[in-house]
């Protein structure tokens, strides 16, 4: 193992045994597995990044200890630090990053806009930044799962340089970016015949796609194949802009300018990351969101997650959005903010009146609200001496206390109780202070509200109380306190849009420590929710491992299934969560359950393209003939969706390649022509897939490669017995069919 030592900034070399035993996978796809795994030495935890063996000496890939030592020596702050090279098993370390990739937040939460405008200006930072070095380091492999998001969801670019260009690589080159779904971030000009090497204006051209999946949250080009992306990109077509949500604020036309420059058809035309960074930091700095990033008051150095930029699926968490303070001096009333905004307490004080206090300012604060902002608990005294409703709400229902609850702001918070805050006054979705000292981890105010009245188990607008929220953010101190205060009754209680309990959202989120508490407590192990999905479920599709174990050590049913016919195997399945897919195997769980539509659990991991998954399936009997909706067959699905790997370890486990599907008479080898995957086709044909089937169209797989235009299946197929002469139901043979698709080269090689 090499790895740069903290202390002295140089490589050295440590032994697997460096690290602590238990290795938790966090990420897979289909190149590679990430680990968070625990240095002993350090004592901290590092992201360990399995590298695909196949990377070797002939791709475009750094993978000697020397390149990747000179990368590791690139330390910024919007940049993952590497470490160090593993060679048993052969694996980067790098900085673990807790919330994992910007395309799974995007595809998980909604963002507020000032969080998409700061992402995308934090990644045009970083890049940059690369870009700035002499020469400059390309990423040429920029996407949304090679941005990473740390503890509060700023932003650093991973896997920057890992990838190099040299003579004779651009086929290679291509054939890496688009076998890992890249295809969407590859400039025009890089599917021409020109040798040119990439520039910057690569990655910039990059960044457009990644500013517009942030803009959007959607995926570009979805249900396209790679042969439709690149002739529609080549003529000029790009994502869909109209697909940026309406009520997107003003500033949102110059990002989309800018977005649209970076994606223009000529390279020279796209603007460097220099210019770009000028406006993006311009433009975050305007629409940043007030009160975002609020210093610590009580002492405590290390800052709690939180994120008021998003609202998930299962919750939304608001932070009173209190309006800029003056920026210059002013006469009356807004003078008084600008004592404030200057931190002159002693002025503020002697100038403010009773007759302020009634007055209320932009979306109806009030100057409490203010004073409370500022942190200054002598002017907060004052103020509340001179006559001010302690219990006043701002447009949006937040209340001083609440300002205070959520700036941790503990001095001022017992002052407001004691001047009779009320601790159960909600905002206007019913989210009361004890939620939000809930939903952020402080106990110590938690301790107070409760003591004062707050109603323990208030229910905010969705049904949602504190314990789920403390549940689901993963404090246990917290979740202590209030099982103190709660009977055993209410801990089964239900939110209600989706009908889950506390025991739901700990599972969920993976806090095992929580989980057994709560099993302790009297939760019900097998409780569902409306879509009949049990803990288990939840936690097998999220992957964690620990809570798994615990569930089923409980007595969680391991063959359960939710509303859609879904086993938690088939759930752990889908996300190629393998280990958990052998704990449940190991512990009776069915191998081959069906969903209402018909996909076992290989099935699923076929379809996703998970490998590993597909092998411990199949060597605990996993059925890899087994036939879901319209006769398709696991083979179907991973040759529909180019799952190469997949396809060479279903028939290697003996998959049938002949099989037709029920819906067209499809054979595996069908579809894998008719998405253009190669090393599929080589597969097929090696095992003795059929070259001539025809489907109910009459239409072979020669057929389909001439309407694709793919040169070597064709010239696969033919020198495996493909007959030319076959027509298909039209009366077309291959020929015609390349002549009407005007493919030029295939009409010659057919002729």
């Amino acid at each position: 193992m090499a790895c740069l030592d903290g202390a002295s900034g140089k490589y050295r070399n440590f032994r697997k045994d460096d690290f602590e035993a238990d290795w938790i996978k966090v990420a897979e796809c289909r190149f590679s597995q990430v680990y968070r795994v625990k240095l002993k030495l350090w004592r901290e935890q590092c992201a360990l990044k399995k590298i695909d063996p196949s990377l070797s000496a002939n791709s475009p890939y750094r993978s000697s200890t020397d390149e990747v030592s000179v990368i590791a020596k690139v330390k910024f702050k919007y940049l993952v630090s590497i470490y160090g090279l593993c060679s048993e098993p052969s694996a980067m370390v790098m900085e673990y990053m807790s919330n994992g990739s910007l395309d799974n937040l995007l595809a998980s939460h909604t963002l507020m806009w000032p969080k998409k405008f700061q992402m995308i200006h934090e990644v045009t930072m970083g890049m940059n930044f690369l870009h700035s070095l002499k020469p400059p380091l390309l990423h040429l492999n920029l996407k949304t799962s090679n941005v990473l998001l740390d503890d509060h969801l700023h932003v650093k670019i991973s896997d920057f340089g890992l990838i190099t260009w040299a003579e004779g690589f651009k086929t290679k080159f291509m054939e890496h970016l688009t076998a890992r779904g890249n295809i969407s971030y590859v400039p025009p000009e890089t599917f021409t015949q020109c040798p040119k090497p990439p520039g910057t204006s690569f990655d910039v051209y990059s960044f457009s796609i990644v500013m517009w999946e942030i803009l959007t949250q959607q995926k570009p080009y979805s249900g396209s194949s790679v042969t439709k992306v690149l002739i529609q990109v080549s003529a000029g077509k790009r994502p869909n802009v109209e697909m940026i949500s309406d009520d997107k604020p003003d500033e949102c036309v110059q990002l989309i300018s800018i977005m649209q420059q970076c994606w223009d058809l000529d390279h020279k035309k796209r603007p460097p990351f220099s210019d770009t960074v000028k406006t993006t930091e311009a433009l975050s700095e305007v629409i940043k969101t007030p009160g975002g990033n609020q210093p610590q008051r009580d002492g405590n150095q290390e800052k709690k997650m939180d994120y008021p930029w998003l609202v998930s699926p299962a919750q939304k968490f608001a932070v009173p959005e209190m309006p800029d303070l003056p920026s210059d001096a002013q006469h009356g009333k807004d003078g008084i903010l600008f004592l404030l905004s200057k931190k002159d307490f002693g002025n503020f004080r002697k100038s403010v009146k009773s007759e302020h206090t009634a007055v209320l300012f932009s979306d109806n604060n009030s100057l409490l609200h203010y004073t409370v902002a500022s942190g200054d608990v002598e002017s907060v005294q004052h103020v509340l001496s001179l006559g001010a409703n302690v219990n006043c709400p701002s447009t949006r229902g937040y209340t001083p206390l609440i300002v205070a609850v959520v700036h941790r702001l503990h001095d001022i918070i017992f002052l407001l109780l004691k001047h009779g805050a009320d601790a159960s006054q909600g905002d206007k979705d019913q989210w009361t202070s004890l939620h939000f000292a809930c939903q952020i981890g402080d106990d110590r105010t938690v301790r107070m509200l409760l003591d004062r009245g707050a109603v323990v188990d208030a229910k905010e607008k969705a049904g949602w109380t504190s314990l789920h929220l403390a549940c689901q953010n993963g404090h246990e101190s917290v979740v202590r306190l209030l099982l103190s205060r709660l009977s055993e009754e209410v801990v089964g209680i239900r939110e209600e849009v989706q009908g889950r309990t506390p025991f739901h959202l700990a599972c969920a989120y993976g806090h095992v420590s929580i989980a057994k508490l709560l099993l302790s407590k009297g939760a019900d192990p097998n409780i569902t929710d409306c879509s009949l999905c049990t803990a288990l479920h939840l936690s097998a599709e999220q992957g964690h491992n620990r809570v798994v174990r615990q569930l089923m050590k409980n007595g969680a049913q391991i063959d359960c299934v939710d509303s859609r016919g879904y086993t938690p195997l088939h759930l752990a399945a889908l996300k190629g969560h393998t280990g958990i897919c052998r704990q449940l195997l190991s512990c009776g769980a069915s191998p081959n359950p069906r969903t209402l539509q018909g996909w076992t659990p290989i099935h699923l991991s076929a379809f996703r393209g998970h490998q590993d998954t597909v092998l411990q399936l199949e060597s605990q009997a996993g059925c890899v003939n087994a036939k879901g909706e319209n006769g398709w067959t696991p083979l179907h699905l991973a040759c529909h969706h180019s799952q190469q790997e997949v396809v060479a370890k279903l028939l290697a486990a003996k998959a049938d390649p002949n099989v037709t599907e029920e819906g067209g008479g499809w054979t595996p080898l069908h579809l894998a022509c008719n998405n253009v995957s190669f090393q599929s086709v080589l597969q097929l044909i090696s095992h003795h897939a059929d070259v001539n089937a025809v489907n109910w169209g009459k239409a072979t797989p020669l057929h389909l490669a001439a309407q694709h235009g793919c040169i070597p299946i064709i010239k696969a197929l033919l020198l495996n017995g493909a007959d030319k002469t076959l027509i298909d139901s039209s009366g077309a043979t291959a020929l015609n069919v390349a002549q009407m698709s005007k493919q030029g080269e295939v009409v010659e090689l057919l002729a």
